[in-house]
């Protein structure tokens, strides 16, 4: 039976150390194919007036990578978004993050930035700009309800990009409603901050107020409902009756017909002690006159309930009965 061949003892070494070396290689030759990150910075998307999302793009090639995003008012950058995972896999991972508290008409620059265990790679620069804050009204109608031929004022603030020096104008609808919207006055400028104020003389009906800006493209605000409430003006006299007093008065406008309460104010709550109706006085003025039992030390005051809707129920100011 024939024997294997030994190879030389030379030539037996030679071999040992070549496998030695390939197996110290291998290590060296892994290492090889880990490699920084690819990366590319894309672009910014919903893009607010306070608000963005940088998006981009990652290659890992295999490695654990992380991202994070550099941005800021100049391509310094200044601030950075917390670092996020983009995970070990073979191929491009599209990647974003949302940035706040940014402000508005502002250009921004930002680049892209991934990390694995080999090295950091850093994506292009990239810029971009955010809107202007719309802009938006806010009013409100003080005091309400006015007396009736009083003053109401309209104030509010415009709000938004450009709302310093805008010009902006009063409209008013007066009841029933049915006419619409006109222009009270003449317009005028915002304050630097926005603000502005319509005074209003003389109202006599219930109104509807809204402002608009006076811009190509006009910014209306919410409507405003001012009540203008009745003048109820109210007198005691001496009458024959013992215990009894005289409580008349008058009411502006006329409002013939409407019901009158006399009320006691008791325990800061109002109890009825008498009622009539309102009756012709003027062409602008209705009257009344009731007889009713009184207590000395006593308060008292005239409600006149009126559901026409041009104005309000009103009272009168308390009568002290001495």
């Amino acid at each position: 039976m024939a024997r294997g061949r030994q190879l030389p003892a030379p030539v037996a070494v030679l071999a040992v150390a070549l496998v030695s070396l390939l197996l110290l290689a291998l290590p060296v030759a892994a290492q090889a194919v880990v490699a920084r990150p690819s990366v590319f910075t894309g672009t910014a998307e919903s893009v607010s007036y306070g608000s963005a999302t940088l998006g981009g793009s990652i290659d890992p090639h295999g490695s654990n990578t992380s991202y994070y995003f550099q941005y800021g008012l100049t391509r310094g950058y200044g601030a950075q978004t917390a670092i996020a995972d983009a995970g070990a896999g073979l191929g491009v991972v599209r990647v974003s993050v949302p940035v706040t508290g940014l402000q508005p008409l502002t250009t921004y620059y930002f680049r892209l930035i991934a990390v694995n265990g080999v090295g950091a790679t850093t994506g292009a620069g990239r810029a971009f700009k955010t809107v202007k804050v719309p802009l938006s009204l806010a009013i409100l109608a003080a005091p309400n309800p006015t007396l009736y031929g009083g003053t109401v004022t309209i104030q509010g603030t415009l709000s938004g990009t450009g709302a310093g020096g805008a010009p902006v104008m009063l409209q008013a609808n007066p009841f029933p409603y049915t006419q619409g919207f006109a222009d009270l006055g003449n317009p005028e400028l915002t304050t630097a901050a926005g603000g502005f104020s319509f005074p209003v003389l003389g109202l006599t009906d219930a109104t509807q107020f809204r402002v608009v800006t006076t811009t190509r493209v006009p910014v209306v605000s919410p409507v405003a409902v001012e009540g203008v409430a009745v003048r109820v003006e109210a007198h005691v006299g001496r009458t024959r009756r013992r215990h009894h007093a005289r409580i008349y008065g008058t009411v502006t406008p006329a409002v013939d017909g409407a019901e009158v309460a006399v009320m006691r104010i008791t325990g800061g709550a109002n109890q009825l002690v008498a009622g009539t109706a309102l009756r012709h006085g003027t062409a602008t003025t209705s009257r009344f006159s009731c007889v009713v039992r009184v207590h000395r030390g006593a308060v008292y005051r005239v409600l006149v309930r009126v559901t026409n809707g041009a104005q309000t129920s009103n009272y009168s100011e308390p009568l002290f009965i001495r």
